[in-house]
Protein backbone atom coordinates (compact mmCIF):
# COMPACT_ATOMS: atom_id res chain seq x y z
CA UNK A 1 0.00 0.00 0.00
CA UNK A 2 1.14 3.16 -0.75
CA UNK A 3 1.54 5.92 1.64
CA UNK A 4 -0.84 8.12 -0.53
CA UNK A 5 -4.02 5.22 0.05
CA UNK A 6 -3.12 5.39 3.71
CA UNK A 7 -3.79 8.74 4.38
CA UNK A 8 -7.26 8.21 2.05
CA UNK A 9 -8.01 5.54 4.18
CA UNK A 10 -7.86 7.29 7.20
CA UNK A 11 -9.85 10.15 5.98
CA UNK A 12 -12.73 7.61 4.80
CA UNK A 13 -12.76 6.27 7.86
CA UNK A 14 -12.66 9.56 9.78
CA UNK A 15 -15.51 10.81 7.41
CA UNK A 16 -17.93 8.03 8.38
CA UNK A 17 -17.24 8.00 11.59
CA UNK A 18 -18.17 12.11 11.50
CA UNK A 19 -21.14 10.96 9.81
CA UNK A 20 -22.14 8.31 12.50
CA UNK A 21 -21.43 11.01 15.06
CA UNK A 22 -23.57 13.75 13.12
CA UNK A 23 -26.42 11.08 13.17
CA UNK A 24 -26.36 10.33 17.33
CA UNK A 25 -26.50 14.27 17.93
CA UNK A 26 -29.46 14.38 15.93
CA UNK A 27 -30.92 12.00 17.66
CA UNK A 28 -29.76 12.66 21.30
CA UNK A 29 -31.01 16.69 20.32
CA UNK A 30 -34.63 14.50 19.54
CA UNK A 31 -34.86 13.44 22.71
CA UNK A 32 -33.94 16.69 24.75
CA UNK A 33 -36.69 18.65 22.25
CA UNK A 34 -39.04 15.99 23.27
CA UNK A 35 -38.29 16.74 26.64
CA UNK A 36 -38.79 20.67 27.34
CA UNK A 37 -41.17 22.80 26.03
CA UNK A 38 -39.81 24.29 21.97
CA UNK A 39 -41.87 26.19 19.57
CA UNK A 40 -42.50 22.73 17.27
CA UNK A 41 -42.61 24.83 14.13
CA UNK A 42 -38.86 26.60 14.62
CA UNK A 43 -37.17 25.62 11.34
CA UNK A 44 -34.00 23.88 13.52
CA UNK A 45 -36.72 21.86 15.17
CA UNK A 46 -38.79 21.21 11.81
CA UNK A 47 -35.22 19.98 10.59
CA UNK A 48 -33.97 17.55 13.51
CA UNK A 49 -37.48 15.81 13.30
CA UNK A 50 -37.50 15.75 9.84
CA UNK A 51 -34.07 13.89 9.64
CA UNK A 52 -34.51 11.64 12.12
CA UNK A 53 -38.21 10.04 12.21
CA UNK A 54 -37.40 8.02 9.31
CA UNK A 55 -34.66 6.20 11.29
CA UNK A 56 -37.17 6.11 14.55
CA UNK A 57 -40.18 4.56 12.58
CA UNK A 58 -39.31 1.55 12.18
CA UNK A 59 -38.08 0.59 16.06
CA UNK A 60 -41.52 2.94 16.93
CA UNK A 61 -43.27 0.41 15.08
CA UNK A 62 -41.63 -2.73 16.34
CA UNK A 63 -41.84 -1.62 20.00
CA UNK A 64 -45.28 -0.90 19.78
CA UNK A 65 -44.97 2.67 21.65
CA UNK A 66 -48.58 2.91 22.95
CA UNK A 67 -49.89 6.33 24.54
CA UNK A 68 -48.23 7.47 27.88
CA UNK A 69 -46.18 4.92 27.73
CA UNK A 70 -41.99 5.06 27.57
CA UNK A 71 -40.36 5.38 23.86
CA UNK A 72 -37.19 3.54 23.84
CA UNK A 73 -36.95 3.66 19.92
CA UNK A 74 -34.52 6.37 20.12
CA UNK A 75 -32.08 4.24 22.71
CA UNK A 76 -32.56 1.54 20.14
CA UNK A 77 -31.75 3.51 17.62
CA UNK A 78 -28.32 4.78 19.11
CA UNK A 79 -27.12 0.96 19.67
CA UNK A 80 -27.98 -0.04 16.21
CA UNK A 81 -26.13 3.40 14.65
CA UNK A 82 -23.38 2.70 17.21
CA UNK A 83 -23.19 -1.07 15.79
CA UNK A 84 -23.52 0.13 12.36
CA UNK A 85 -20.65 2.15 12.93
CA UNK A 86 -18.25 -0.47 13.94
CA UNK A 87 -18.91 -2.79 11.23
CA UNK A 88 -18.29 -0.44 8.35
CA UNK A 89 -15.44 0.76 9.79
CA UNK A 90 -14.14 -2.77 10.35
CA UNK A 91 -15.05 -3.26 6.90
CA UNK A 92 -13.08 -0.22 5.37
CA UNK A 93 -10.25 -1.04 7.62
CA UNK A 94 -10.20 -4.17 6.18
CA UNK A 95 -10.53 -3.35 2.63
CA UNK A 96 -7.43 -0.82 3.18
Amino acid sequence: MNPGQAGLGTQVVWLVHAVFWVLQLLVLARVIISWVPVNRYHPLVRVIHDLTEPMLRPFRALLRVGAGGLDFSPLILLLVLWIAERIVISLLVGAL
